[in-house]
């Protein structure tokens, strides 16, 4: 009998591996169930693209993350506190009620009110009030001018939904968006399905249904796509994997640039990371080009600002620090720490997290690096929740971590690296402040015109480069992995899952 559960457990395993994949599912693996589907609450990566599916935006950002119209077919600012959106008529939610005004309003004010409890209701802190003449005018009055707001209502930030949501909405969650929400099940699987009533026809989909397979182990999602019971992954493998199944001609894999930034920080209340020259010459005796080729495998772009190069507000300072081992001698040198006997100057101590494996490669490579020039790196590991606490309370002297969307707009700027975004009110978590750079954030908030604001974000780039609060290290590509039955995927910079609306299943 034991012989036969056996012989019976090995044919269900080999039928599900040789199961043919359903005709009209796609079948998406993802690293993590989304936290909350509910667009004012959820802030995590998952919960964001996945909602950006469900529901719609009053703007849309483009490949430059310019805005265009998307629910509001057009707006006007008569002045700099006034702003009034006119929208699309004939949108209707997943469950027919039609989307008005009432509905973009509710979406705000039950953030801004408590009616939920929101991260995000301090991304509206600028807004007085909110007014919903007819059924297709949004009138926003400012308290004082905020540029960012637009931003602050495009997709990935922010989605409408209809009036009256409550707490709760999470669990059936309705939007107006190419894709409906079907199920969730926590740690297995989220499953969406084609809106086909879409208003946008250029984003009306052609799959009939996405199931998002949770698979927290890398190993694993490596296994269900070279198996084919998955379709596409995002940019959720190491770059070894994507490495070895280039050569797997069941699969294939897309890649473009990104816009997910890597950085290595300082904590400026440190007394001997608060000198620029030592923040300078740590720059300079980093050699980025052998860990982009061996411990990325070209899957990452040098970067040279916090913002990515696709965005309007990019500047290249010209300042690049450049692998130089002499002039980061010299300038520890003038910073007053010289090489004792054993030929160290300096010893500091960089906090990672045991979750993310190039980090620690990465903290591994700078130790051999920086003790080239005397700088002694010591390496502390620990659980995330401890390491990301550390870092959110200035417990640290040197950590790296990413910007994940958050810097594909210059409004980032005041809440990385303005004085008055010291924790734990924002994330200038280096405790770096600079009168000129709080001035010029002020002035950008402010401009209305874009050429204008792109001047003034090129002085900010110029200064951060100088004063080096962040080393920039590079940029995230976008890569994709799918097997052969996919087709007519386009990848975006922001690493959205907008491509599922284009995507077709060859039968």
């Amino acid at each position: 009998m034991k012989r036969l559960r056996l012989a019976f457990c090995a044919f269900l395993f080999l039928t599900a591996c040789s199961r043919k994949p359903d005709a009209n599912t796609l079948v998406m693996i993802i690293e993590s169930t989304p936290a909350n589907l509910d667009p004012r609450i959820g802030t995590d990566a998952w919960s964001e693209r996945i909602d950006m599916l469900i529901f719609d935006s009053l703007v849309r950002r483009d490949e430059h993350f310019n805005l265009q119209p998307s629910v509001a077919a057009r707006w006007e600012i008569p002045d700099p506190l006034t702003y009034i959106f006119h929208l699309r008529s004939g949108i209707r939610f997943h469950d027919g009620r039609p989307l008005a005004s009432r509905d973009v309003k509710w979406t705000i004010d039950s953030m801004r009110n408590g009616a939920v409890r929101s991260a995000r209701a301090a991304t509206y802190q600028y807004v007085e009030r909110i007014d919903a003449p007819d059924d297709f005018t949004v009138i926003f009055h400012l308290k004082e001018p905020f540029a960012g707001l637009l931003w602050n209502l495009a997709d990935g930030a922010f989605g409408i939904v209809p009036y009256g949501s409550a707490a709760g909405f999470s669990q059936q969650p309705i939007g107006s968006g190419p894709f409906r929400f079907v199920s969730l099940q926590p740690d297995s699987e989220v499953i969406l399905e084609r809106n086909p009533a879409y208003w946008d026809g250029q984003r009306l989909p052609n799959i009939q249904r996405v199931r998002f397979a949770i698979v927290p182990d890398t190993t694993t999602r490596a296994l269900e796509l070279r198996k084919g019971s998955g379709d596409v992954a995002l940019t959720a493998l190491t770059p070894d994997m994507i490495w070895s199944m280039r050569s797997d001609h069941s699969l294939q894999i897309e890649q473009a640039p990104g816009t997910v930034y890597a950085y290595l920080a300082f904590n400026l209340r440190d007394p001997i990371l608060k000198d620029a020259r030592v923040r300078q010459a740590i720059a300079y005796a980093i050699d980025r080009r052998p860990m982009i080729e061996y411990l990325w495998r070209g899957l990452v772009r040098p970067a040279f600002s916090i913002l990515p190069p696709q965005s309007w507000a990019y500047s290249d300072s010209g300042l690049h620090y450049d692998h130089d081992l002499d002039r980061a001698r010299q300038l520890l040198d003038a910073a007053g720490f010289r090489p004792a006997g054993d030929g160290i100057r300096v010893h500091l101590l960089m906090k990672t997290s045991n979750t993310d494996e190039t980090t620690r490669l990465l903290a591994a490579v700078l130790q051999q690096q920086l003790r080239a020039v005397g700088i002694e790196l010591d390496i502390r590991t620990m659980e995330f929740a401890a390491f990301y606490s550390d870092v959110t309370k200035g417990a640290f002297q040197i950590y790296s971590l990413r910007w994940i969307g958050g810097n594909q707009d210059p409004d980032i700027f005041e809440a990385v690296f303005a004085t008055s975004s010291f924790p734990p009110r924002r994330a200038n978590r280096g405790y770096y402040s600079n009168p000129q750079i709080d001035a010029l954030v002020a002035q950008g908030r402010r401009e209305l015109d874009q050429s204008k604001r792109a001047q003034v974000y090129a002085q900010i780039q110029q200064i951060l480069a100088r004063d080096l609060p962040y080393i920039n290290l590079w940029y995230l590509d976008n890569v994709l992995v799918h097997t052969r039955r996919v087709q007519n995927l386009h990848l975006s910079p922001s690493g959205d899952y907008d491509f599922l609306t284009t995507a077709e299943l060859s039968h």
